[in-house]
């Protein structure tokens, strides 16, 4: 059953656009999804302006996951690691207690190119929010493929249809990118899970509504959930077991504001360890907008 269906915001992060979906005012999470960026389609000239690439920034809470269609983004982070991800890969980033990284746009600076893929989050369960920072690379061959009948499926994190990606999760979900051809269907996993999907690129059919690129359905768990393309499309499905509600503030996640507010305390004080690798600057933490006073 369809339950709401989310419109992507066009957010600029200075020198490119995202689709912002999650959060959202009424649906802030969809299983432990706390986060989902559309990044691009944008294509970048030789000579791209360093002030495009993301500084280095913390994140408490969390797992980041970045999945790319086209392009080159280079990670580097408090734990020492500097790895590149490509299309059919991912970079997943366990922030915990605290972790710092960058993400830059080097090849495209060198070469031009297009970059176009998707940011999210998931949010830790609460005995996990503090775990010790970590970062994995997984390549094409951690990631299981299937094709049938005009659908070729990628699992990029979880389980889904007998399959288990090699991902390293903490709580159970499932990501899968699916490539559809002009009348192929599909359905999301079943169960009584928190799920969606995002149409990146194409037109899909979903019980009677047309869904073009940017927007996203969410579906009320226990009901079956198809998509018909009704274009060659891209679309990414997300879900998976709620972990309870989240607070979210800036790059921070966490069951407890206080938590979030000494994570905010420790970034404006220096007490979080730059990346090692890119330590030479940084994303300041955003001002809180002053009250603005009443004409007298």
């Amino acid at each position: 059953m369809l339950e709401l269906v989310i419109e992507q915001r066009r957010k600029s992060l200075g020198g490119f656009e995202v689709g912002r979906v999650l959060p959202f005012v009424q649906r802030r999470m969809v299983g432990p999804f706390v986060f989902f960026d559309h990044m691009g389609p944008v294509d970048f000239q030789p000579g791209l302006p360093r002030d495009v690439d993301v500084r280095p920034h913390p994140h408490i809470g969390l797992s980041t996951i970045t999945y790319l269609f086209e392009g080159e983004i280079m990670h580097r982070d408090s734990v020492g690691s500097e790895q590149a991800i490509r299309p059919g890969e991912v970079n997943w980033m366990t922030a915990g207690r605290g972790i710092t990284h960058s993400e830059r746009f080097e090849r495209a600076r060198m070469e031009g190119g297009r970059m176009h893929g998707i940011q999210a989050w998931v949010a830790l369960p609460e005995a996990d929010e503090e775990t010790d920072p970590a970062f994995t690379h997984y390549g094409t061959g951690d990631l299981p493929v299937f094709e049938e009948d005009g659908v070729r499926g990628r699992l990029v994190a979880g389980e889904a249809f007998g399959a288990k990606a090699g991902v390293k999760t903490h709580s159970p979900l499932f990501y899968i990118h699916w490539d559809l051809a002009p009348g192929a269907r599909v359905e999301l996993p079943a169960g009584g899970w928190e799920r969606a999907a995002y149409v990146v690129t194409g037109t899909v059919e979903v019980e009677g509504q047309v869904f073009e690129a940017g927007r996203m359905a969410v579906f009320g768990p226990g009901h079956p959930a198809v998509l018909t393309a009704s274009t060659q499309s891209i679309v990414i499905a997300v879900g998976g077991e709620p972990v309870g509600r989240r607070f979210i503030d800036w790059n921070f996640v966490s069951s407890s504001k206080e938590r979030i507010e000494q994570a905010k305390a420790d970034w404006r004080a220096g007490r979080m360890k730059l990346p090692d690798l890119d330590d030479g600057e940084f994303i300041p933490l955003p001002e809180m907008p002053k009250p603005v006073n009443p004409m007298s």
